[in-house]
Parts: C-alpha cells; sequence; structure tokens
C-alpha cells in the first residue's frame, strides 16, 4: 500500500486550501517537505474565524482526509507588517502571528471524505489504515481527476 504524507488543517481553512482561495498556510514551525500532502480536517471547527469570514459551519467536513494540495516552498514572516501583507491568501487573524507561511498550489477537493484521525505536524499515512478498503478506491486518491473523467464518460 503507498505512503502519503497528510497535514490537519483546522476548518474553515482546510475548504479554503481545497477551493484554492488559501494559498499559504501558516504555521510556528518549519518544514522541509516540498511535493503533494493530503489534507486532513480536524473534528473541531474555528467557529470564531467561520463567523470573522462569513462561513456556515454546518457544511464543513470534518474528521476525515477531503482534499489534497502541493507545498513548493516556505516563506518566513520577519514581521507582523509582512504577515499582514499576505492576509488575502492565508486569512489569519490579525491577532494571530506565524512565523512561516507553507506555500501551495495545485489543490483539490476530494468528492468522498475519508475517515481518518489525524496528528501534529505533517504524518505518514499508509492508505490501508484508512477504513476504505476497495483497491480501487483508495489508489483514487492521488488520481481522482482520472477516475471523475471515466465515470462522466461510462
Amino acid at each position: 500500500m503507498p505512503i502519503a504524507k497528510c497535514l490537519s488543517v483546522s476548518q474553515p481553512f482546510a475548504d479554503l486550501i481545497i477551493m484554492g482561495k488559501k494559498t499559504i498556510e501558516l504555521r510556528k514551525w518549519n518544514t522541509r517537505f516540498r511535493g503533494e500532502f493530503l489534507i486532513h480536517s480536524p473534528v473541531a471547527i474555528k467557529s470564531d474565524d467561520c463567523k470573522r469570514l462569513g462561513i456556515d459551519e454546518s457544511g464543513l467536513r470534518t474528521g476525515a482526509i477531503i482534499g489534497k494540495a502541493v507545498i513548493y516552498d516556505v516563506k518566513i514572516y520577519k514581521t507582523k507588517k509582512e504577515l499582514q501583507a499576505d492576509k488575502k491568501y492565508h486569512f489569519a487573524s490579525d491577532e494571530s502571528y506565524r512565523k512561516y507561511g507553507f506555500l501551495l498550489k495545485n489543490a483539490k477537493a476530494f468528492k468522498v471524505p475519508i475517515p481518518y484521525k489525524g496528528k501534529l505536524g505533517f504524518f505518514d499515512i499508509r492508505l490501508d489504515d484508512t477504513i476504505v478498503r476497495d483497491e480501487d478506491i483508495t489508489s483514487d486518491l492521488f488520481d481522482e481527476e482520472y477516475r471523475t473523467q471515466w465515470i462522466n464518460h461510462h
């Protein structure tokens, strides 16, 4: 079974990433990891951020892997002013200060979330650890676009 990197991102930020709106994920820690990773949405929702951003929490998927993205670089913020200048890319509140911004691209939502319990930091998951057992479905995690095209043509 393949192993994939995964990162837990609280809602509503996980949805903003998989919709391609949030292209910088802020963290207090740096990473050398570059490449595609799965996005896990923990059970807890940041209600204050939902209200601040005008997002209805009832439609947010939690407790599951809900999509994927690519981290291609890390931006180091030296001042709050620099962080504020990128607000339209990270959506963080003014009072939060995170030094590292993971630069993201090629985000994609999965049509069917995969129930999974998250962990801190980037973590490895073996796809056979998920409750998804069908080989065709698990392989589609890495090629859902092909699957969607195939389904739409049959």
